[in-house]
């Protein structure tokens, strides 16, 4: 069957006339998006529906299915968020425990109060060299699973690019039966995995001073990780937008084995999609699908050259690190770290935007960070590069000689992998359900130590709860709360207290929300 792209262009061509929504008619010639509103249509005769797929929507999801290898793909058009809340609602319901990482997308929290769900944490391991959430192994999993727990949760790749055994993890979970749902919104691209050429270390990518580097070349990248599909998670979410050819918005869900009620997942999926979904958007993954099938292995080798063409060109910085796969398994992600002493993330975050014209994805504690994918341009990649060394050039200039642990001749670049340290999560009073339902009231940030939460507090992106609603604010978490907001970083969660006039003589205060105390 012809692909969904091909056949909306056909209608749009014919003398078909649309008196259906939506309302612009395919009759928008004078507008800049033009192309897009002649192939943007509604559920009519012949063009089959996304929520009881049976014709040219249907085949295209086999395309999807096919490419990933899953047993079932649904296409999303409300992002991985509804992917998200989909997979959590078909498998556990009222009161049900899952088995989660607290670095979860904040999806998988609406979800848990959408359902009235109870969470056991894993514990919240932070990278100790660079200050992001790190991978679980399948004995983590397998110690922390009790009686009674539905399902694992699990964010693999994480934002920052850390994987997880997700291979181990599928196996310990199928052995106690419950399902293994893995958030890999920002993994769609994994499905390239093998089908680089393994000469993509050749004398284009290695330097002259790689080649002289003790193991440095097992930092380079020389393939992509699995897919949680083909390591055997039950369900399994990919936006397929963030790092694929493919519109923003747009998503995959794949569904395997027996442990997942498909009739449950697809009613779930019929609530938390819209009812309207955009043809735009499916026709976009369909083509996306198209792409990566036809050209994935050029998509795949450029993406890996791209990566260690940056990976090589700053290896010589002295305050700025660029970690490698020892680090980072995820290509797609350059995590920019700055050595501390020298500013912060945000800094460096705010001088590569005002200054060199970068955008990157987000700033943390101590990095920037930025995607890339096979579609990059090399003028971009070339710029990031020379903003990057004289970010650094200027540093030292600045700042002369600083001792610190980070360097790029460190442990982790010779192949030792890096420290983890636990960090304590707040404690609990209420489910995050009872504590949101319940009336608040506003409280300084300072004097909000041992008030329950009423709100989610995150760092966004990429959007993990400093503190989550029915926990309890500790003087730790108003610390931390208080270094983002000097730091100017984005914290969700805060109300402002005063007056925003600027001729007022007021201060303007940060609040956070508590549960009304009785």
């Amino acid at each position: 069957m012809p692909d969904l792209y091909q056949e909306l262009c056909k209608l749009a061509d014919s003398d078909m006339y649309p008196f259906h929504m939506p309302g612009h008619k395919r009759n928008l010639e004078s507008t800049p998006m033009k192309g897009a509103f002649r192939c943007d249509i509604t559920e009519i005769d012949d063009y089959d529906n996304l929520h009881d797929a049976s014709g040219i929507i249907l085949e295209a999801e086999k395309r999807a299915n096919r490419l990933y290898g899953s047993e079932e793909t649904f296409f999303l058009v409300n992002g991985s968020t509804c992917g998200v809340l989909s997979a959590i609602s078909a498998v556990a319901g009222e009161g049900d425990t899952v088995l989660a990482a607290r670095g979860s997308h904040k999806s998988f929290y609406h979800a848990v109060y959408m359902r009235n769900l109870k969470i056991k944490y894993l514990p919240y391991k932070l990278d100790q060299n660079y200050g992001i959430p790190t991978g679980y192994t399948a004995k983590e999993i397998e110690d922390n699973l009790e009686a009674g727990i539905k399902c694992v949760f699990i964010t693999s790749p994480t934002y920052e690019g850390k994987c997880s055994e997700i291979r181990e993890i599928a196996k310990v979970c199928h052995r106690r039966g419950i399902p293994l749902i893995v958030d890999a919104a920002h993994g769609a691209h994994f499905v390239l995995n093998n089908r680089a050429d393994k000469k993509v270390l050749d004398d284009s990518t290695v330097t002259q001073d790689t080649a002289s580097a003790i193991d440095y070349t097992n930092n380079l990248y020389d393939d992509i990780p699995e897919s949680a599909v083909a390591q055997g998670a039950d369900l399994v979410i990919h936006s397929v937008h963030k790092t694929l050819p493919s519109m923003t918005q747009t998503a995959l869900l794949h569904v395997q084995g027996n442990l997942v009620d498909r009739n449950r997942l697809k009613r779930f999926l019929r609530i938390y999609q819209s009812s309207s979904p955009s043809y735009v958007l499916m026709s976009s993954i369909d083509l996306c699908v198209k792409e990566i099938t036809d050209n994935g292995k050029s998509f795949a080798n450029r993406l890996l050259q791209l990566r260690n063409k940056i990976q090589t060109a700053t290896r010589n910085c002295r305050y700025i690190i660029v970690p490698g796969k020892n680090a980072i398994e995820d290509a797609a992600k350059v995590l920019i770290y700055v050595n501390i002493g020298t500013m912060t993330g945000q800094d460096l975050y705010d001088i590569l935007r005002k200054e060199y014209h970068l955008q990157l994805e987000m700033a943390g504690d101590r990095y920037a960070l930025a995607i890339i994918s096979g579609w990059d341009a090399d003028n971009g990649v070339n710029r990031l590069i020379r903003a990057i060394l004289d970010i650094d050039n200027k540093l030292q200039q600045s700042i002369g000689t600083l001792e610190d642990s980070h360097n790029n001749s460190s442990d982790e670049q010779n192949g030792v992998s890096s420290n983890e340290k636990i960090y304590e999560l707040p404690c609990a009073f209420s489910s995050i359900r009872s504590a949101w339902d319940a009336d608040s009231e506003v409280v300084e940030l300072q004097e909000a130590e041992g008030r329950v939460s009423a709100e989610f507090i995150n760092l966004y992106p990429p959007g993990i709860p400093l503190i989550a609603p029915g926990e309890i604010f500790n003087r730790a978490i108003i610390d931390e709360v208080c270094h983002y907001l000097d730091n100017c970083m984005n914290v969700q969660g805060i109300v402002c207290i005063g007056d925003n006039d600027m001729e007022s003589q007021d201060i303007i205060r940060k609040g956070v929300l508590c549960v009304k105390q009785k």
